[in-house]
């Protein structure tokens, strides 16, 4: 079954004082573009979830082959992944738009690995096995994801479905840095080297 990247991209940036961390610039360009871009070298279809009235983002993805889709205000992450799956019928790897140290590389290992593991959980992780994002979850649990309720994301699912959970870990601490705060993006910019 064909895996579907579902890129969540709707969160409100509360952490943030009014910026958004979403647009911040990395390398010339948002980090939203930066990571749909990441997300369409991996060679699947790739599906954005915005929040409503989010102009912006939705201008920031302009030219890229990614399916755009709105969840609804007021249920976190939950309703950003039952958005998403809206629809699906195949395995959907989960990844954070916050997230700018996954790479192209990264999600085409965890897409292809996937493929050859069709019944599998696949979680990233950090090198000493600390569990963290993206998550690839196969087909047969989208109806668990697409009746997920809070801000807890899938974390029941993964809970639940613990024995299928394989981790992934990936380099450095890909898996687990995301930047919610202007202080999180002034410490990752300064000890950041540009990419060449």
């Amino acid at each position: 079954m064909t895996i579907t990247i579902l890129l969540l991209a709707a969160g409100q940036s509360s952490r943030m004082r009014g910026r958004d961390k979403l647009l911040e610039e990395i390398d010339g360009q948002p980090l939203l573009r930066l990571m749909a871009g990441r997300a369409c070298k991996a060679g699947v279809a790739v599906r954005v979830v915005l929040g409503p009235d989010q102009a912006a983002r939705q201008a920031a993805l302009a030219d890229l082959s990614v399916d755009i889709v709105t969840a609804t205000q007021g249920d976190g992450m939950a309703a950003s992944i039952r958005a998403g799956v809206a629809g699906l019928t195949g395995p959907v790897l989960v990844v954070l738009a916050d997230m700018p140290e996954i790479t192209a590389q990264d999600l085409y290992l965890m897409v292809s690995l996937g493929a050859h593991a069709p019944t599998a959980i696949l979680q990233a992780a950090s090198p000493a096995g600390m569990p963290g994002h993206p998550v690839l979850f196969p087909a047969d649990l989208l109806p668990e994801l697409s009746q997920l309720r809070g801000d807890q994301g899938a974390k029941a699912v993964l809970a639940k479905q613990a024995a299928r959970v394989t981790l992934l870990p990936l380099a450095d601490a890909r898996a687990t840095v995301d930047l919610d705060t202007p202080e999180d993006w002034a410490a990752w910019h300064a000890k950041r080297s540009p990419t060449t």
